[in-house]
């Protein structure tokens, strides 16, 4: 897999910049779309006195409104738009779908007591009665409950102590039911929400708001994994045992080196074959992207990993991506360092061969349990040996003693780490350990490139 590797660095050097954070300016702008909620709800509130039942009702309606808003939201962050993962990693943008996830039901469960106990006050009635009545003889307010009812559902199944116990299967379709908890619950906010009756510019607003998230969606989740697939006609070639439990996985199809994809991403895989073809896992591609031929190398974690050793020579592949920010792009300075444990070997392997660089100016440190368990080892030593650069790796000691990453070392190991840009992929435990260490011996942030596949 090392004869395209020149062809590959070219290719990645012309993706190399200096890289500012794309986070800040989105956050910004969803920022901005909130406090433009926050001024619809307030010129559309009149002067409110001193009345249990106004302030309730407004602050039932302020909270639908953001609710509403944070749901479009959630649904573009899991369109999972090419530009926006590229520009701020994946992870990040998972743990922004998972956090405005939070926001919206907490929303949502603030919204629909305060307006029954608003609406229960102002007519001198039992909360329970007024809720009733509101679901059966408001506008729409049945399938905005059917809605709100999933979207609860959804949320605690995807609760930190519940999504671990769930099968991973369970949760995704769980999760897909998402989409329609939406579409039921949207019609309502138009129905009977103050700020959108008589009002066609906020009508018009909200719609193109929710219009622009589904065609996102429809683009980036449907049609084009579709044309995708259709155009590539993947299929495994062969699997190939690397180490105890890792084994790689080479795919062939038509054109491969169209898909756009750069060492360091990963794309979502679908075998379809007994056992598999329901589940969508991430993985990375393990060595640059040829016109004909792409490789995975999977660690045994679970049901899905361990059949992919398994698979047939002609199983139909079904892909989605390429994803993620951990590339060439991310790099500013001549000098890298890459920490790598686990399963994160595998990005690390492919950016190993391809991110340009003399003699000396790369550096790979490999962090394992033992040293069977070094995949790939062949491979990276031939890669380094072939570029001039730093190959190195840390296995526990004899007594099961876990060598630990300190500033001490990586001043030792690279007196001018501070001059470095650092890549790290591995475990949460291995990517907190030598995030705290790096920046200890002086490597500022904005050189630490972390993406966690931990989803």
């Amino acid at each position: 897999m090392m004869h395209n590797g020149r062809a590959a660095r070219r290719q990645t050097m012309r993706a190399i910049r200096p890289r500012r954070s794309g986070a800040l300016p989105l956050l910004v702008l969803c920022w901005a779309g909130a406090a433009a909620v926050m001024a619809l709800w307030w010129q559309n509130t009149p002067v409110v006195h001193m009345d249990l039942a106004e302030w309730l009702l407004g602050a039932g309606r302020l909270t639908g409104l953001l609710g509403g808003y944070a749901i479009a939201l959630v649904v573009v962050l899991m369109a999972r738009v090419p530009a926006l993962e590229r520009r701020v990693g994946s992870d990040r943008v998972t743990r922004w779908h998972s956090m405005g996830g939070r926001y919206a039901v907490g929303l949502v469960i603030a919204h629909v007591p305060l307006t029954v106990w608003g609406y229960a006050v102002q007519a001198n009635s039992e909360p329970v009665a007024q809720a009733v009545t509101i679901v059966t003889e408001f506008p729409r307010m049945i399938k905005a409950t059917a809605g709100t009812v999933l979207l609860l559902v959804i949320s605690f199944v995807s609760a930190g102590a519940v999504r671990r116990r769930t099968r991973y299967e369970t949760w995704y379709y769980l999760h897909l039911l998402t989409y329609l908890a939406v579409y039921l619950s949207f019609w309502h906010q138009l129905a009977t929400g103050a700020e959108f009756v008589g009002n066609a510019a906020a009508r018009t607003a909200w719609y193109t708001l929710y219009g622009a998230a589904g065609a996102l969606l429809l683009r980036y989740r449907v049609l084009d994994p579709i044309l995708l697939n259709r155009r590539h006609q993947m299929r495994v070639e062969r699997t190939v045992y690397e180490a105890p439990g890792v084994v790689s996985v080479l795919i062939t199809g038509r054109r491969l080196h169209r898909l756009g994809a750069q060492p360091g991403q990963f794309f979502r895989w679908r075998f379809l074959t007994d056992g598999l073809r329901w589940s969508s896992n991430p993985y990375s591609l393990s060595a640059p992207p040829r016109p004909d031929l792409l490789r995975i190398t999977v660690k045994a974690n679970g049901e899905h990993s361990e059949a992919l050793a398994r698979l047939e020579p002609g199983t139909r592949v079904w892909a989605e991506g390429p994803y993620g920010a951990l590339t060439a792009a991310r790099r500013s300075q001549e000098k890298v360092l890459m920490i790598a444990g686990g399963a994160g070997i595998t990005p690390m392997r492919a950016l190993f061969e391809t991110l340009p660089g003399g003699p000396g100016d790369l550096t790979l440190l490999y962090r394992a349990s033992k040293t069977e368990d070094l995949a790939l080892w062949a491979e990276l030593r031939a890669i380094a040996s072939a570029r001039g650069a730093r190959l190195l790796y840390a296995v526990n000691g004899p007594d099961g003693v876990r060598p630990e990453i300190t500033p001490r070392r990586l001043r030792e190991l690279l007196p001018d780490i501070d001059d470095h840009d650092v890549f790290v992929c591995g475990p949460a435990g291995l990517a907190r350990q030598s995030y705290e260490a790096l920046r200890e011996a002086g490597v500022p942030t904005r050189r630490i490139h972390h993406e966690s596949f931990e989803m």
